[in-house]
């Protein structure tokens, strides 16, 4: 299909023709600098070829002419001019192909329906080969050494850390919560303490030397942590740790629900009951098994925190604790795990609030409340309220930002397609990289600026640049 022949194969615009519009673009001096050394050459001839513009239901072709010259320096025989905004001998402008990256990156599209959305509101007919083209041209301009200089330099000395996997591959992250924005990433092949080491160790040369770690519960981190930063705090994520104990907790509310219902209570018989036996029910009030089953159903309610509690959640909450008696132990630890990572509390209330539900007996009573009691072991515990020690305004204590750039990149796999080579996605997460720190660029701009936003203008051919 020509450059001049419009594509109306999308459905719904087979009836209405798109306006066809030409603008000549001309950069031929007779002298033009050398792209290598800069010495000017002459112009040997011109070339005139269509080149094609974006502009929103419309057809913008732009004719192109370039000059020819006769190298007079070592570096080639001849060259051509380039006008900007255009690649040599290319066929579309850099607008189409960012136009193409931002549907990738921004609207989280796949290549279909790219090729759709470029066909639809552009009238562009691109081939699958120019789409994967346009994104290795936006890897060729991304400049890793610049973005390892420029997250360094906004470092602010809280660092996350979490792997992903992808496939057969691991995906190393580093993060900082606190500037928000990814701070380096590695693709390896195997999820131990070599890989982690050596990705860790590449930061260290780099000049990163955080003041406090964030990571999960895993056995990787201690002690690579120890041997590469023995001057950072280790803190371990409370989201984690909180789940584990919850874990526990839950695990005795279903002990209690089930000797609930198999204590006691009239077995009842198979098939539909009489108006005359449900009545009877009704007289005779919830059976055990009737508890066990809204014990079951609202189980939830023993773990949350208090200050997310409704009035129903506080109703259900106290008919629960009616039902049995034994679940006010586990609510009442589960309070005091949470006063337990206060984020306004001093270390030393944190060590004696600890000492309080290790020596209660009536947890150490409960096989399930005395595991959860067992995860806040001292050595455990100075790195759970790590955080303590921090300035009010830089206490972190869970690696949510790094999870939630691990959920980003897991969507963007699982819309386009299962990512199976490591090229493949490396060159995503370079992209995300580059479009992460212009995302960062805009927020402060915006937060720091004075001036109101101007509106944003239409798109319109390419300017014409002078010689």
């Amino acid at each position: 299909m020509g450059l001049y022949q419009d594509s109306r194969r999308d459905t719904g615009m087979d009836a209405v023709k798109p306006q066809v519009r030409v603008v000549r673009r001309r950069c031929a001096p007779k002298r033009f600098p050398c792209p290598h050394c800069g010495k000017l050459g002459r112009r040997k001839k011109e070339h005139t070829r269509p080149v094609r513009d974006i502009a929103y239901r419309e057809i913008v072709v732009i004719e192109l002419t370039v000059g020819e010259y006769r190298a007079t320096c070592s570096c080639c025989k001849t060259f051509r001019s380039q006008l900007q905004g255009i690649e040599p001998r290319a066929e579309y402008t850099n607008r189409v192909r960012d136009a193409v990256i931002e549907r990738l990156l921004d609207d989280a599209m796949s290549m279909q329906r790219i090729h759709q959305a470029m066909q639809r509101d552009f009238h562009l007919d691109l081939s699958t080969g120019f789409l994967y083209d346009c994104l290795d041209w936006k890897v060729r301009q991304t400049d890793l050494p610049d973005y390892r200089r420029w997250s360094l330099a906004r470092f602010s000395g809280t660092l996350c850390i979490d792997e992903l996997h992808l496939g057969s591959k691991i995906l190393l992250l580093a993060t900082d919560p606190l500037g928000d924005f990814p701070v380096a990433f590695a693709l390896v092949s195997a999820n131990d303490q070599d890989h982690m080491r050596r990705f860790l160790e590449n930061l260290r040369q780099h000049g990163f030397q955080p003041q406090v770690v964030v990571s999960d519960g895993s056995n990787l981190y201690p002690t690579v942590l120890a041997a590469i930063w023995p001057q950072a705090r280790h803190q371990l994520c409370i989201f984690h740790v909180l789940k584990d104990i919850n874990d526990c907790v839950l695990d005795g509310v279903r002990r209690v629900r089930r000797r609930l219902a198999r204590g006691g209570g009239r077995k009842r018989r198979r098939g539909r009951r009489s108006k005359a036996q449900q009545r009877a029910a009704r007289r005779r009030g919830l059976t055990n098994k009737d508890k066990a089953t809204f014990i079951a159903k609202h189980r939830y309610l023993i773990v949350r925190r208090p200050d997310s509690l409704t009035d129903r959640d506080r109703d259900d909450l106290l008919t629960m604790l009616s039902y049995a008696p034994e679940l006010v132990t586990l609510r009442r630890f589960v309070v005091g795990v949470y006063n337990l990572f206060d984020p306004e509390q001093s270390p030393h209330q944190a060590y004696c609030r600890r000492a309080v539900l290790a020596k209660a007996a009536d947890y150490q009573a409960d096989p399930d409340l005395k595991r959860a009691v067992e995860m806040l072991a001292p050595d455990k515990f100075a790195k759970m309220i790590a955080y303590l020690h921090s300035p009010a305004g830089k206490r972190v204590r869970t690696n949510n930002h790094v999870e939630r750039v691990n959920r980003q990149v897991r969507y963007f796999e699982k819309v386009r397609y299962k990512w199976r080579r490591r090229r493949t996605i490396v060159r995503f997460i370079i992209l995300a990289l580059d479009r992460w720190r212009l995302r960062w660029h805009d927020r402060h701009q915006t937060k720091h600026s004075k001036t109101t936003a101007k509106p944003a203008a239409t798109a319109q051919p390419l300017e014409k640049t002078p010689p």
